[in-house]
């Protein structure tokens, strides 16, 4: 875990460096937005069973910053807790690069990539074999690191004052060493939220 953080904290110093150096050159964009989503989660393949997302509902806060001084080039960065009764809730922390290209007037699309960590709990006692007996292990669970890779679509219309700009995606989660069967685990989030861009 202190790798993954120590990454994550490494991307987001770069990230404020070169959006330092760009400031006056940005005219489409404002650093650091309060980013708020809705994340519902499903321990399911890539685009199936999409109802089972809608039955884990959890929330997201987070922010960004421009990489080439525009919109369409962002470094995010994301804090989300999962609600989920059928695997264990966890907190996800994560960083990725998207890339949002304009498709109309004010509306894009998104793709994006990164790293993550996730640490989930069991959703109940967990049992474990010691001297011929079973004990309880606790909810506590554990951490693991993740791949996260996302598409999405949303309105952006600048304003010198503060502005909102809505959004929805679909995000895999590739969750490794998940147990010893399955190494790598598959996980979905739908979201949606809201990135509120303030007249810092």
């Amino acid at each position: 875990m202190k790798s993954t953080v120590i990454l994550m904290l490494i991307s987001l110093l770069m990230a404020i460096q070169e959006s330092l150096a760009q400031s006056e050159s940005i005219n489409d964009y404002r650093n650091f937005p309060i980013v708020l989503s809705l994340q519902f989660h499903s321990l399911a393949m890539p685009f199936k069973d999409f109802r089972s997302n809608f039955k884990n509902v959890g929330i997201g806060i987070g922010t960004e910053v421009s990489l080439n001084g525009s919109h369409d080039w962002v470094q995010q960065f994301d804090f989300v807790w999962i609600k989920n009764k059928g695997i264990g809730n966890a907190f996800h922390i994560s960083s990725q690069a998207a890339w949002r290209p304009m498709i109309g007037a004010d509306v894009f699309t998104e793709v994006k990539l990164g790293l993550g960590y996730i640490l989930a709990k069991h959703p109940s006692p967990a049992l474990i074999q010691k001297d011929g007996q079973w004990t309880s292990k606790g909810k506590k669970g554990k951490g693991m690191l993740t791949v996260p890779v996302g598409l999405g679509m949303g309105y952006y219309r600048y304003s010198e004052d503060w502005f909102v700009s809505p959004f929805l995606g679909y995000q895999l989660l590739l969750v490794s060493n998940y147990n010893q069967t399955l190494p790598i685990v598959p996980q979905t989030l739908i979201q949606t939220g809201l990135r509120i861009h303030p007249t810092y």
